[in-house]
């Protein structure tokens, strides 16, 4: 089956085609260790690393290996180290928003969310931190005409090696020394520069070896020193010329009470149980030694330790807000290291396969968001007050700052309670006053209707005043409180001071003249 470009079309002869073979397939010889930390010491330490400066990185990779299952604190501070870039939200963005570089990023952005396992591929390839290089073999596939990434296998870093100019080789069995020049589009190759010179010397774990190497001496004697404090000192006397059988069963009947705490001796012997000076006071020395290589460790890693080992010490939260952000550096670090190398080393060949060598030049690109969480209630300050300024701030910007998805028409929005319950508006305006007309030049029903209105009219525009005196410390509560529970306690808690005297005054008086001139109405 051809492969088609992204309108279909059979790409010509001589354009680039994925390798469908399994070029590093793991061998019985990848599956076994010579375990190079078995009696490790600083001799055999250096003669490790400097096989590597040397571009055998054989044992050097085992090493680390050991390393990473042996020390627990090792293995920790660097899962923490990778599972930072792995907790972060990724996506393909296209290279620009024109309809060709979008179409060509949707296509990217496919093939990768469905790509089988792709985190796990991730945490192989940040495998690169702790020993300078990681590589997973990219298996393709054609499928409906399409050049795609089935899986992303890891492979040992054992299985390769430097030559005179540093370029990585990948072991064969026909070529088990020297290695073969690495096939294009084929592999995933991670690099991780924590320091310039010889790519062997780049890993974190090339630094922590020493550290990791003291440490084991520190545990080594540690526990000797605890079984031998632990358990006190057991002597065997016997008189001054006993036979040598004797003292043979005296020896056994010693050794058999540090083993199975019973023994039968004769009367002539005697044994005594010694116990061991026990620590007067002061530190550990052990511990203290390896709380420091893990300390060492844990700088080396993630840049601290106050984010790692806070038991041990008296660090301040001051200080460790800083040491927090030291790792936010090294976090956006590793996830544009590993972006790069996606880029560069999966991206590309997807959209060379599929798009042509054209394309290449516009590729899209792998994006983490490693952002710190924004301080939003700062921000919208900030915003409120620019809004008062008078600066215009347009609504698309604000809704992606604060990360709030644009109302749809016709859905109910969300109104601040002064806008839905707007404050009382005076209605001094609102009062057209009614001119009084003699009620002798209209006729007997419109001249007491107007009568009527006049008296209402002249009662209101006399209480306006009143009511706006008595309503203003309610229309205050009524803007202050943010729920009707609230409303209502400040209301009661202020009713007790409402003076109404004023008011029902002149409601008594609106009533005596109504009163009066229904009267004179009534009698003609």
């Amino acid at each position: 089956m051809p492969i088609l470009d992204q309108y279909g079309n059979p790409i010509q002869p001589g354009t680039a085609r994925p390798d469908l073979r399994e070029v590093a397939a793991v061998s019985i010889r990848d599956r076994y260790s010579s375990y190079p930390s078995n009696g490790l010491n600083p001799q055999r330490l250096a003669r490790i690393l400097r096989e590597a400066d040397d571009g055998d990185i054989y044992r050097q990779m085992e090493l680390f290996e050991e390393m990473e299952e042996k020390d627990a604190h090792l293995f920790s501070q660097m899962q923490i180290r990778k599972n930072a870039v792995l907790g972060k939200e990724w996506e393909i963005l296209p290279y620009s928003s024109e309809p060709a570089d979008v179409n060509i990023a949707k296509f990217v952005g496919d093939i990768l969310y469905n790509l089988t396992d792709l985190d796990d591929a991730f945490l192989d390839l940040l495998d690169g931190i702790g020993k300078g290089y990681a590589t997973s073999e990219i298996m393709w596939d054609i499928r409906d005409g399409k050049a795609v990434p089935v899986e992303l296998k890891w492979r040992h870093q054992k299985k390769f090696t430097f030559d005179q100019l540093d370029n990585l080789r990948l072991i064969t069995d026909e070529a088990p020394v020297n290695g073969i020049e690495i096939p294009a589009n084929k592999f995933a190759i991670h690099r991780y520069k924590a320091r310039s010179g010889h790519p062997s010397r780049a890993g974190v774990y090339r630094v922590c070896a020493w550290m990791y190497l003291f440490k084991n001496y520190t545990i080594k004697d540690w526990v000797a020193f605890a079984e031998v404090y632990g358990m006190p000192l057991r002597v065997g006397k016997y008189d001054t010329g006993a036979p040598a059988a004797e003292k043979e069963a005296l020896m056994q009947a010693v050794m058999q009470l540090g083993v199975d705490a019973a023994a039968i001796i004769s009367k002539n012997t005697e044994i005594q149980f010694v116990e061991a000076v026990k620590n007067s006071g002061g530190d550990n020395l052990y511990k203290v030694l390896a709380e420091f290589c893990n300390g060492e460790m844990s700088k080396a890693i993630l840049g601290n330790t106050l984010t790692s080992d806070t038991g041990s010490g008296s660090g301040s939260y001051a200080l460790g807000k800083v040491h927090g952000d030291v790792r936010q550096d090294i976090l956006e670090g590793d996830c544009k290291s590993l972006a790069k190398t996606v880029g560069r080393d999966i991206i590309r060949p997807i959209v060379l396969f599929n798009f042509g060598p054209a394309a290449v030049t516009r590729l899209p690109y792998l994006k983490h968001h490693y952002e710190p969480p924004e301080d939003t209630k700062q921000a919208a300050e900030v915003y409120k007050t620019l809004a008062e300024t008078g600066l215009p701030i347009g609504t698309e910007h604000a809704y992606e700052k604060f990360g709030i998805p644009k109302p749809e028409p016709g859905k109910e929005v969300l109104i601040p309670w002064a806008q839905r319950y707007p404050p009382m508006q005076p209605m001094v305006n609102k009062c057209h006053m009614i001119p009084f007309e003699a009620p002798q030049q209209l006729p007997p029903v419109i001249a007491g209707q107007r009568s009527v209105d006049y008296l209402a009219d002249q009662t209101l525009a006399a209480g306006l005043p009143i009511m706006t005196a008595l309503m203003a410390p309610i229309l205050k509560l009524l803007q202050e409180a943010s729920t009707l529970e609230e409303l209502e306690d400040k209301l009661i808690a202020a009713y007790p001071d409402m003076d109404t005297g004023e008011l029902e005054d002149l409601l008594a008086r609106a009533m005596f003249v109504a009163d009066l001139y229904g009267r004179v109405s009534a009698n003609g």
